[in-house]
């Protein structure tokens, strides 16, 4: 099967995809037409509207009849993004299990993809793990998805550098949200020297450092540091429509006492948030929530 590179905040913090997640923007317009691509964007509609158990009978369906190991995998991978729709931290790292198992089957074939894409599977459950509070969880899964990144053979694909550079911002987070602030800045400085040590990687990469020093800040609640980065992060080519960098500089107004702007910003970062992937999955219930909005029926 073919692997599609996409641009989400997974990209920013993973990169590669099993499948590309689809916008609603893009349902539609050029997309497969095939009855398993159908209900795969019907579901992923029904996630983004809040009605997630409609759309995880949907995935169910598509596993239960899907044709190939890969199709098999693709669903499972929406199955666990549907469960992080509902902030299911659990369910979501049991069906991205599911889908690095299938990558553990591909080590022989395609040696270099199998363990990039195990890495990837595991960073994406952290990613919705942390999103939702349960940081020993992300903590456990950030450091299995390095690890299993770093198995890939030589010639190697993705370097070291940048498995180094996506624990470290990682772990800074973790950090800042355990309200450890020393322990934070230390790994945004190991995340710094990550980039430093690979222009290449950096390239790419290092628009993602405005966003973790913003989240640092506002998590050890240095409102107007956070304010500044999280401003800059969005700000620059790549993260304008990331949802989550939104939603989070939101966050930012409504703590400031700035109810208007917390609230155009919750509405940016619910429009924005369309795609299949651990930042909308976590931006747009929370965004609806905010803005007091009822799901469609």
């Amino acid at each position: 099967m073919t692997i599609t590179s996409t641009h989400t905040v997974r990209l920013a913090i993973t990169g590669m995809m099993l499948f590309s997640p689809l916008t609603l923007a893009a349902q539609g317009q050029g997309q497969a037409t095939t009855p398993q691509a159908t209900a795969m964007r019907d579901a992923n509609r029904l996630d983004s509207d809040g009605r997630t158990r409609d759309a995880r009978a949907i995935f169910q369906r598509l596993i239960d009849s899907a044709a190939t190991p890969a199709a098999r995998a693709q669903a499972q991978r929406a199955m666990a993004m549907s469960y992080a729709f509902d902030g299911d931290c659990a369910n979501t790292v049991k069906y991205e299990e599911m889908v690095i198992a299938y990558w553990r089957t591909r080590q022989a074939a395609e040696p270099q993809n199998a363990f990039y894409q195990q890495g990837e599977m595991a960073n994406e459950a952290a990613r919705v793990c942390i999103d939702v509070g349960e940081l020993d969880v992300a903590e456990k899964y950030y450091k299995l998805g390095s690890a299993l990144g770093n198995l890939e053979p030589e010639p190697r694909t993705h370097p070291r550098t940048l498995w180094d550079y996506r624990l470290h911002h990682a772990l800074a987070r973790l950090a800042a949200r355990r309200g450890n602030k020393d322990e934070a800045e230390s790994h945004v400085a190991a995340a710094r020297r990550a980039l430093d040590a690979d222009s290449a990687m950096a390239s790419s990469q290092a628009r993602f450092l405005p966003y973790l020093t913003g989240y640092v800040a506002f998590y050890t609640n240095d409102l107007g540091n956070a304010e500044a980065e999280l401003t800059r992060a969005i700000g620059m080519e790549g993260n304008n429509r990331d949802p989550f960098m939104h939603m989070l500089l939101g966050m930012t107004y409504e703590k400031q006492g700035r109810a208007a702007d917390a609230r155009a910003m919750f509405q940016k970062s619910y429009d924005l948030a369309t795609s299949h992937n651990p930042p909308a999955a976590f931006a747009r219930p929370f965004a609806r929530k905010k803005l007091a909005l009822t799901a469609p029926r």
